[in-house]
């Protein structure tokens, strides 16, 4: 990230929308002093609370990228998520009325997009949209991503052939103590948008009846993988002295 370009960039907008590094202040409920030496590029000692604040009350929003050794980042987040998909692929195939399509990609009106899995079983006209998280960051984010995908999920869905008369939507999260904590810190806000659990969905996949709503966690199939990011590392014991 470029700090001068940051703060040259808060600087034009604030100007932009004729307001005072004061008036930034107030909104952002964050000192005058901070606008300024986020202004003039001083970002160190300045939170990411601070600098997401100011650039909200102009008008801007700021995403941070982590970058490591190009593609290889990419790799390593993906090949988990790859993971997921292909655990959850051998689900279906035990489900044969099912006929699930991975990665569908969307453009519907300048919306675009990919659903990880797109499922229909044709007898019930049941459509579903299923998406996978490795990690569970922002909360908001990820139910107003999956409530936007199953919003155009029908369309989506007549382009495959498929009229659905129900849309679901099932939020898989991959098991890990930090995604635990996180649901169990937000359970009754997730639990509002997705009441139901992974029984419940196992049962409906088997008889599906009306829409469902739900979230469950995914494990490993062995102790020795896991899809979720590990947060904690342990020193590993030094080797023992040699005896005499």
């Amino acid at each position: 990230m470029d700090d001068k370009a940051v703060g040259r960039a808060i600087r034009a907008l604030r100007v932009r929308k004729q307001l005072r590094q004061t008036d930034v202040a107030e909104i952002a409920q964050w000192s005058q002093q901070t606008v300024s030496r986020l202004e003039t590029g001083l970002l160190d000692g300045v939170t990411i609370g601070a600098l997401k604040a100011v650039a909200d009350a102009v008008g801007a929003r700021v995403t941070i990228e982590v970058r490591w050794q190009g593609a290889d980042l990419d790799r390593l987040l993906g090949a988990r998520h790859s993971a997921m998909h292909e655990l959850l692929a051998t689900t279906f195939t035990g489900l044969p009325a099912w006929v699930s399509l991975p990665e569908v990609s969307f453009a519907v009106f300048g919306e675009r997009g990919v659903i990880d899995i797109l499922a229909w079983h044709a007898a019930s006209r049941s459509l579903l949209v299923i998406e996978i998280k490795t990690e569970l960051a922002d909360l908001q984010e990820t139910l107003g991503t999956l409530d936007r995908k199953v919003r155009l999920a029908p369309g989506i869905a007549r382009e495959h052939g498929w009229n659905p008369a129900t849309v679901s939507a099932w939020l898989v999260i991959a098991e890990g103590s930090t995604n635990r904590a996180r649901v169990d810190a937000h359970r009754a806000f997730l639990r509002a948008a997705l009441p139901e659990d992974g029984p419940s969905l196992r049962a409906w996949l088997r008889e599906p009846k009306g829409a469902i709503k739900a979230l469950s966690f995914l494990a490993a199939p062995s102790s020795r993988s896991a899809f979720a990011q590990a947060h904690r590392v342990r020193r590993a014991a030094p080797p023992e002295s040699p005896t005499t």
